[in-house]
């Protein structure tokens, strides 16, 4: 599971999709109805929000908003929480960490999109702010 802290607007076809799949499953973990994933790292800071399942609604808001621009049609219906929810922040450590290995991804298999991006940007969801790569990720 990668739950990017990245602009999904980055992502080529297959992370975008990937995105949006592990994303639901994520929203499925938070709101208790499966049992697996429960302690999975990418979860971490989602569980830490005050409102774990709003949170993970405005993260797949997002995807499903750069989706829509591309022209797919993601079911937004799936989405229990999809209003707005409090920001997070993801650190500038954390930020670089996931760029150069999306950037590795995109190079593999769609280099096309490298064009596209010169320099992370973080999920509409997420403030930046100084530090290191997160506790929660397994590099």
């Amino acid at each position: 599971m990668r739950l990017w802290s990245l602009h999904p607007g980055l992502l080529d076809r297959q992370g975008l999709i990937a995105c949006w799949r592990e994303a639901l499953l994520a929203q499925a973990v938070l709101a208790g109805r499966t049992s697996g994933y429960t302690r999975h790292p990418q979860l971490q800071r989602f569980q830490e929000q005050p409102d774990p399942v709003a949170s993970i609604g405005a993260y797949l808001s997002g995807i499903a908003a750069v989706a829509e621009v591309r022209g797919y049609r993601f079911d937004r219906s799936r989405i229990d929480a999809p209003g707005p929810a409090q920001r997070m922040t993801v650190s500038d450590g954390q930020l670089a960490f996931e760029w150069r290995h999306l950037r590795a991804k995109i190079a593999a298999r769609s280099p096309e999109r490298l064009r596209l991006a010169r320099h992370p940007v973080p999920h509409p969801l997420f403030e930046v702010e100084r530090g290191p790569v997160a506790e929660w990720e397994r590099p």
